[in-house]
This record gives structure tokens, C-alpha cells and sequence, in this order.
């Protein structure tokens, strides 16, 4: 296995809640987490029912503070964002770039990584 994409950003979007997970490909664990699901984030959130982009926001920067915690904030972070919102569906797009949107702000070390495919689209 290359350590090239050694930690791995995975998305979770539900119609109620919002996980982001980094993973360690080389353990195979989740290194750091952040959800919508936790009674703090949760609390601090008017979501209602439905979690919008302004909670995928704060779910990537409470990612991002743990990640800087946990003196991973250097280490190369991959996202591969077509994927994610492929399949997460084009709705959700607006959440999964929040996410990405938001660590970038933090200041983690985020590679978007792309399909390869470098047609114009049209």
C-alpha cells in the first residue's frame, strides 16, 4: 500500500445528521471524527430535522480543531470530492463542499483528489 494517501477523508451525510472521519489506511482505523450526532455540536446548531451546509461547516472545523489536537493538521489529508458527491448525490453537494471548504479555511493540509479525468465539461 502506498503512504502517499496514508490518511483518508470519508463522509457520512444522512438527511439528519453529518459525519466526517479521518482514516488511517495504513491501521485501518478512524484517526479523528466529528458529527453532527454529538450533543455539543448538536446543541449549538438549529438543524431542526435536516442538517444544511452551515452544519457540514461547523462539523469540518470542529474535524479540523481535533485534527490540529491531534498534530495531524500537517499530515497530508486526501479527499477525493467527485467521489463523495457522486455518491452522496448532486443535493448533498453543497454539504460535502462545505466540509472540504471548511478544513481548507482551517489551515489542514487537504488534497483534492480527482478522478483523472481532465476532458472539459460541458
Amino acid at each position: 500500500m502506498s503512504l502517499a494517501k496514508r490518511y483518508v477523508l470519508r463522509l457520512f451525510i444522512s438527511l439528519k445528521y453529518v459525519t466526517a472521519n479521518v482514516v488511517d489506511r495504513q491501521s485501518g482505523r478512524v484517526v479523528t471524527t466529528a458529527s453532527t450526532a454529538e450533543r455539543p455540536l448538536r446543541d449549538g446548531l438549529e438543524c431542526g430535522r435536516a442538517c444544511n451546509a452551515k452544519a457540514a461547516a461547523a462539523v469540518g472545523e470542529v474535524l479540523a480543531m481535533r485534527l490540529k489536537v491531534d498534530g495531524l493538521a500537517r499530515e497530508p489529508i486526501h479527499a477525493n470530492a467527485t467521489k463523495e458527491v457522486a455518491k452522496k448525490g448532486f443535493k448533498n453537494q453543497t454539504k460535502v463542499w462545505a466540509i472540504l471548504n471548511a478544513l481548507r479555511n482551517q489551515g489542514v493540509n487537504l488534497h483534492i483528489d480527482d478522478d483523472g479525468d481532465h476532458r472539459r465539461h460541458v
